[in-house]
């Protein structure tokens, strides 16, 4: 005997309510841990940033804590050079405002060196102090295309904009063991000390393909295996330091100092 189970209508009651049912807890379960996700977000680009300026350590479990205390943002306005005062730095997301019409510049061809098509009109910058409140790194969060993806870092310098203090890239998708060791402790090490740019405040920083010269100054090894990860890597710093980027803030940062860039 047949049951009237077996109809196709109900069946198909059956399998839409499910979805409703699923997809509701599926919807709560996002919304309710949104915040929780950001919270986490900015504890890991905090953590990050206390990495380049040397705190991490000092952190220990408390990355928020240390963070506020030693850790200043601002807003550059890439075009002028001079801080922007209405935007709340330990808010503004320059990687979504690159993204979103009005608050981006549009690159094209021989502009666009480190291959990421547009930039936000403004950057974040980031000031290191003592326990004096002397700053004592300047970090600078720069990008560029790689092998596959988008390599993303924060570039710690001395008040000089000159010598290089750390190099942590945090968010990359190229080959594990060859582009991938841009994360790998002993190359980020060979930046510490280097000079980006020259008397004349030219960049001469160079990834050199098959290795730096012993005491070359403005050099770090290529990585074996990943040409074109290093390139980019290159590029990203062509592109970064250049007066398309934070070049016209640096200037002003060399002429005024820190606080009046």
């Amino acid at each position: 005997m047949s049951s009237n189970n077996d109809s196709i209508s109900k069946t198909l009651i059956v399998v839409i309510g499910l979805c409703l049912v699923c997809s509701l807890i599926v919807s709560v379960a996002a919304v309710g841990l949104k915040p929780t996700q950001q919270y986490n977000k900015a504890l890991d680009k905090q953590r990050n940033i206390l990495e380049a300026a040397g705190l991490l350590a000092q952190a220990g479990g408390d990355i928020a804590g240390v963070y506020n205390q030693y850790i200043e943002a601002k807003v550059v306005d890439l075009t002028t050079g001079e801080y922007v005062t209405d935007i709340d730095a330990n808010k503004f997301d320059q990687r979504k405002a690159s993204k979103t019409p009005g608050e981006n510049i549009e690159l094209k061809g021989s502009e666009d060196i480190a291959g990421i098509k547009r930039m936000s009109k403004y950057a974040n910058v980031y000031f290191a102090k003592n326990d004096a409140g002397e700053v004592e790194t300047l970090i600078l969060p720069v990008h560029g295309y790689g092998l596959w993806s988008t390599m993303y870092a924060f570039l710690a310098v001395e008040p000089d904009t000159n010598t290089v203090k750390a190099l942590v890239y945090y968010d990359q998708l190229e080959t594990p063991g060859l582009g991938g060791e841009i994360e790998n402790p002993s190359w980020k090490a060979q930046w510490v000390g280097k000079k980006l740019f020259d008397d004349n405040w030219n960049l001469v920083m160079k990834v050199v393909k098959g290795g730096a010269t012993p005491g070359d100054i403005h050099g770090v090894d290529g990585l074996s295996g990943a040409t074109l990860t290093g390139n980019g890597v290159q590029n990203t710093f062509d592109f970064w330091l250049s007066d398309k980027a934070f070049g016209n803030y640096l200037a002003k940062v060399r002429s005024e100092g820190l606080n009046n860039g």
